[in-house]
């Protein structure tokens, strides 16, 4: 299993961005990366920042941390790839349909944070079965 550090996960996203914008060739990781990057503007001056391997993005501040959002879209896109959980494609087919596709992630992406959140707080596994209740209820409700 790959488990980049804080700091070769933000490489990735500044690099991704700096390469696209100099019309350098990208892999197909980061081709997938800069689609994420491109639907949300309000991260690329995080991304152009000089400091953008060593900013924090602290919640008490109102700031959400690009990386980590970021890092969530890529996660979320290859559990839907391959459909797993169980059942994740599904749920995303059905929010999608009442809203986008963009919307549906970010709906499954606060079921990941709840979960991931919870498995730091019990220093237990991630519930994978919790993971993909919470998002079969939220499409149950689109």
């Amino acid at each position: 299993m790959f488990n980049p550090s804080r700091d070769q996960v933000r490489e990735f996203f500044v690099n991704t961005w700096r390469k696209d914008r100099a019309h350098e060739l990208l892999t197909p990781l980061e081709a997938m990366a800069l689609d994420w990057i491109q639907q949300h503007p309000e991260y690329h001056e995080a991304l152009e920042s000089p400091d953008a391997l060593t900013q924090e993005f602290k919640v008490e501040d109102g700031r959400s941390n690009p990386f980590l959002h970021l890092s969530m879209h890529l996660a979320i896109a290859e559990q839907l790839s391959i459909d797993h959980p169980r059942g994740i494609k599904q749920a995303f087919d059905t929010m999608a349909r009442s809203s986008s596709g963009h919307y549906a992630v970010h709906q499954i992406m606060e079921c990941l944070g709840q979960v991931v959140w919870e498995a730091q707080r019990l220093g237990t596994p991630l519930d994978s079965d919790t993971y993909i209740e919470l998002i079969k209820q939220r499409a149950s409700r689109d």
